[in-house]
């Protein structure tokens, strides 16, 4: 995508950052952004920015963790997380994931959506997690844990599934040609 921040790239005019902040904001309570690196890029968008607190970026479950901390010191409860290069993600994302979590009695939910090979894709990036397990995954990734589903199945976690059809809500953007495509979706201009 030729570098930088993805969630700056523009789709139809905006941000896809943008998009997903306009998609969430009626979701939730209040948003936070994880980015690493100089926090002023984000400026123009008036939402706080986190950096990750584990050292050497463990990946996205310190993202998760920046998250928890961040809601515990607002009084929370729970946060739900979803990337910046997915602005399809569906706008009753929270409601489902919050369903599926009191359904099965989880403390946690994933978004999925089917697959006819493994049965159900995860998608571990648009989650549900309570602030209550910040300190357990804080010493996981002190203890080298990285992959989001091996924490989350010892958490028991709930899947919140989602249809593919017409299109999948969490077609991530990796290349030029998603971009294409997002902007097909979404009927704008690929910029």
């Amino acid at each position: 995508m030729g570098g930088g921040d993805k969630a700056l790239l523009q789709l139809g005019g905006e941000t896809l950052l943008t998009r997903v902040i306009r998609r969430l904001s009626h979701q939730v309570g209040g948003m936070m952004l994880n980015a690493n690196g100089d926090p002023a890029r984000f400026a123009a968008y008036g939402l706080p920015v986190r950096a990750d607190s584990m050292p050497d970026h463990p990946g996205p479950l310190a993202g998760v963790l920046a998250g928890l901390d961040w809601a515990a010191a607002q009084g929370a409860t729970h946060i739900v997380t979803v990337a910046a290069d997915t602005p399809l993600f569906p706008e009753d994302l929270v409601a489902r994931l919050v369903a599926a979590a009191r359904e099965k009695r989880a403390p946690i939910a994933l978004a999925a959506t089917p697959d006819p090979k493994r049965g159900m894709n995860r998608h571990p990036t648009f989650g549900l997690w309570p602030v209550d397990l910040r300190e357990d995954l804080r010493a996981a990734l002190a203890g080298g844990m990285r992959k989001i589903v091996l924490w989350t199945d010892a958490h028991g976690a709930a899947a919140a599934m989602f249809e593919v059809d017409p299109y999948d809500p969490f077609y991530n953007l990796n290349a030029p040609e998603d971009m294409i495509q997002a902007a097909e979706l979404l009927g704008v201009d690929r910029a």
